[in-house]
């Protein structure tokens, strides 16, 4: 894959990514470069829906700025830099607020589980990050460092995604197609969990549901990844 053609996909899964609600004027979804794993592809600083090839970034592991650019950054760029750098089997990462999954991340009580056939990849419980056991009561629960990127990438350990207390959740794949599909369908699980959590007691998919309908769905993914595509073409 060429680096022009690498950074339209990164610019069309924001787009993606911002029709499905999934991100909105924050947010930000990356793409490790096919090239040099040990740098990977972000837009600058800005909202999701008006990403163009143009805007796309390179940064390497530790979350330096490789391109010559004045254009502000994001500041959380820290979260993919640590994933890529804790997980060779991860080419893409999305970071979101999403309103429907941040009140999976603000109950204890109640955990995000794998609901439908269409999200298997959240098989388990998803874990959850507590930024106050790392940067104490005060801080404002963004990944601003390094540090706090590893420790959010130890949390995530070998799943799918992460929530944030607080803040939103932060999925992976081996490819950038895989990972905005796992971003759009934790999102559509969170909003199917909480419906049927009105309605009663859940029947949640076991382990073994969850790996097969995830094994049968990733077959599925280019389906999904074209029909975006034509949604968001300019």
């Amino acid at each position: 894959m060429h680096m022009s053609e690498a950074k339209e996909i990164v610019a069309v899964a924001n787009r993606i990514l911002f029709h499905n609600a999934v991100l909105d004027a924050f947010g930000h979804v990356s793409m490790r470069n096919p090239v040099n794993p040990q740098k990977f592809f972000l837009a600058r600083n800005m909202a999701p829906a008006q990403v163009t090839v143009a805007d796309i970034l390179e940064f390497n592991l530790d979350g330096v700025l490789l391109t010559e650019s004045s254009d502000k950054i994001y500041l959380e760029r820290f979260i993919h830099a640590a994933i890529y750098a804790a997980r060779p089997d991860v080419n893409s990462v999305v970071h979101s607020h999403s309103a429907t999954v941040v009140p999976f991340t603000i109950v204890p009580s109640v955990r995000l589980r794998p609901v439908c056939h269409m999200s298997g990849f959240l098989r388990g419980l998803v874990p959850n990050f507590e930024i106050r056991e790392h940067a104490g009561l005060g801080s404002d629960l963004l990944i601003r460092d390094i540090r706090l990127g590893q420790l959010l990438s130890k949390t995530l350990g070998e799943n799918a995604a992460v929530l944030m207390r607080g803040h939103g959740f932060t999925a992976c794949g081996e490819s950038i197609q895989e990972a905005v599909y796992r971003a759009i369908y934790t999102q559509n699980n969170a909003h199917v969990q909480a419906v049927a959590m009105a309605l009663g007691e859940i029947v949640y998919l076991t382990d073994e549901e969850a790996i097969a309908a995830d094994l049968a769905n990733m077959g599925q993914i280019s389906r999904a990844w074209d029909f975006w595509t034509r949604q968001v073409e300019v």
